[in-house]
């Protein structure tokens, strides 16, 4: 093996290059392969300051990355929006065929994109509280109040769908 910052990076591209990718098709459907890439400029760029344990540094930095990409994005779709400005009549039929797992698809697009993050960095990435919250730039302990809360309200839209089921 290469010693030195080549060496060093070209281990953690071979170690963590498939995980980072599932990451982030996970995340979007657009051009995952190029977020990778780019995570892994800023890798190359910043070697010294990547931790010995790089995984969370660098789902985070994947994480920033598709946040920046989002926003460039952000211009078109509102502008798609405001064309496209027309309520949708198909809520009921994207319900329905959610088969078997209605109540959970319902429940959890009423969470907030900070309550559905802190969940799929826990349940999805199979992230420690300590990584995520690395991930996410923030304390252990907010990490964890974060997931107590985000959890709690889930199973609270949980039981609320489940009693509406009954009466469809």
């Amino acid at each position: 093996m290469k010693a030195g910052p080549e060496g060093r990076f070209e281990a953690l591209y071979w170690e963590h290059h498939r995980e980072l990718l599932a990451f982030i098709r996970r995340r979007t459907e657009a051009e995952a392969e190029d977020i990778v890439a780019e995570t892994f400029v800023v890798a190359w760029r910043r070697i010294d300051d990547v931790p010995e344990n790089a995984r969370p540094w660098l789902f985070g930095v994947a994480r920033n990355v598709l946040r920046n990409q989002l926003r460039s994005q952000n211009r078109q779709t509102l502008l798609k929006v405001r064309i496209d400005a027309q309520p949708q009549e198909a809520q009921t039929d994207l319900a329905s065929a959610i088969a078997g797992r209605q109540d959970l698809a319902a429940a959890w697009n009423r969470l907030t994109g900070a309550e559905q993050e802190v969940i799929s960095l826990v349940a999805w990435d199979e992230l420690s509280n300590d990584e995520a919250a690395t991930v996410l730039g923030c304390t252990k302990s907010t990490f964890a109040v974060r997931l107590f809360r985000a959890r709690r309200r889930l199973l609270h839209l949980l039981d609320r769908t489940a009693g509406k089921g009954g009466s469809a």
